[in-house]
């Protein structure tokens, strides 16, 4: 019989803290996706990580992405959801490649910017827009939440746009996402709403933090589609399975390489270990906010505040919210604010884990040199993947399977590729009507008391 898997919160061992009451009960993953953050303002977290054969993967070699989603998805999603009912969601969520490309050796770049907002973060994005529409009370409207750096609001945006009896408000740190970014968060329309705060995504992050931890908006329906909720992190497990598949052999070991800034994505990559993936490390490269190399290198945690404002600008985070899972996976806690109150087994995190951090001097090297070398064409998040594996390689020795996440594509960065490359990169399909769109944002002071008025006025008059 398989033991039932059930929601914890990171916070759930925290005593005596000021405001917070810690919640050791448990949920289902129908509560955590609609919750979004647990009551005590912890992560939710599962509270048995299922194991996959390797058999069963590499069987899945040359089978269509959906076929792994549904491998890996149904492992924790078996107990609340109908094979059938989950197949149409993998199945609708996923009808872009997934291509992975060949650099030199065996070194590989798994490019997940084919989606419709040619961004990682619709991976995660699409499969959650649906796993919420199934899981949703047909009673009520369900209100979504997003802060956004750079991609996951356009990613969040597009994937629920016109879902019904769902309403999705993105708020995002005001000049400091790309003008093409902007672009696409500001003309989504229909039920999305583009915010533009004064301040730094870090002050977005913690606008909506402090939304849900505000008891007087309990009867208003809120969720997170940031990677604050664990339906963002569930899909983004996959695509690291996805690669093993493809790529290597039974039981050999293999090396990704996650460009890192709110941590969810290699949050994915730790689950996929922990699953029965042989990863033999995982490389974290951010780009100045140093926050997490540093700690590794000298085991104090010490968030960046205010975060810097970085070419690779969706990795712009100071205190990464998904650093508290990573945390408790290795028996360790931290708060929201980056307060640590139990540490982790460092010992046991630098076996697994590498970090540093890469400058946006060095993010420029990397893309030239990428391009002169390679012939292959990264945007500055990648650039900090394949420096982060560069960097790796040449302190720790070769190794023959690797693989380095291009998180967007460079079309979303014409401006500093021209600069760069003098080339102008071709729009994908999906960006290609994105300047015939026409919409502003909402613009915000980042002080929650305004943001606060603003959504009650918001939630209340669509509520009744």
């Amino acid at each position: 019989m398989v033991t039932k898997i059930r929601y914890y919160s990171t916070n759930r061992n925290l005593a005596g803290v000021p405001g917070i009451v810690p919640f050791k009960g448990y949920v289902s993953f129908k509560d955590a996706i609609l919750k979004g953050q647990a009551p005590d303002e912890g992560l939710f977290m599962p509270d048995i990580i299922p194991e996959i054969s390797l058999e069963d993967v590499v069987a899945l070699k040359g089978a269509p992405y959906p076929a792994m989603a549904m491998l890996v998805a149904g492992a924790f999603l078996r107990d609340e959801i109908s094979s059938d009912e989950l197949k149409k969601i993998v199945e609708d969520s996923y009808n872009f490649t997934v291509p992975l490309e060949r650099v030199v050796d065996r070194k590989y770049i798994m490019r997940l910017d084919q989606g419709p907002t040619a961004s990682f973060k619709d991976f995660a994005a699409r499969m959650m827009a649906r796993l919420m529409s199934h899981f949703r009370d047909r009673d009520k409207r369900l209100n979504v939440l997003v802060a956004t750096s750079g991609d996951t609001g356009s990613a969040v945006g597009e994937a629920f746009k016109g879902v019904e009896g769902i309403d999705v408000y993105i708020l995002y740190p005001k000049g400091e996402v790309s003008g093409r970014q902007k672009r696409q968060l500001d003309t989504i329309g229909d039920n999305v709403q583009a915010i533009s705060v004064e301040g730094k995504f870090d002050d977005c992050q913690n606008l909506v933090k402090e939304a849900f931890s505000d008891l007087s908006f309990d009867y208003l329906n809120l969720t997170s589609a940031n990677s604050i909720n664990f339906g963002r992190i569930l899909p983004q497990i996959v695509y690291y399975i996805y690669a093993y598949a493809q790529l290597a052999e039974k039981g050999e070991g293999i090396v990704f390489s996650v460009p890192s800034g709110n941590f969810g994505n290699a949050l994915g990559c730790e689950y996929a270990r922990r699953m029965g993936i042989p990863v033999k490390r995982l490389i974290m490269p951010t780009n100045e906010n140093d926050e997490f190399p540093e700690y590794l290198k000298t085991g104090d945690y010490e968030k960046v505040s205010p975060s810097r404002a970085c070419l690779s600008n969706a990795m712009n985070v100071g205190h990464p919210s998904n650093l508290a899972r990573f945390f408790a996976l290795y028996g360790g806690t931290v708060d929201r604010l980056g307060t640590v109150h139990a540490y982790p087994d460092i010992d046991m995190m630098r076996e697994n884990i590498f970090s540093v951090s890469v400058s946006d001097a060095v993010t420029k090297q990397t893309i030239e040199r990428a391009y002169d070398k390679y012939g292959v064409i990264l945007e500055p998040h990648g650039a900090v993947g394949w420096r982060g594996l560069e960097v790796y390689l040449e302190e720790c020795g070769d190794f023959p399977l690797c693989v380095s996440l291009e998180t967007a594509h460079p079309a979303k960065f014409p401006d500093e590729i021209k600069e760069l490359l003098d080339i102008t990169p071709e729009l994908p399909q999906s960006m290609k009507d994105i300047d015939k769109r026409a919409g502003e944002p909402l613009e915000l002071p980042g002080d929650y008391g305004a943001f606060k008025e603003y959504l009650q006025d918001s939630l209340e008059a669509k509520s009744s």
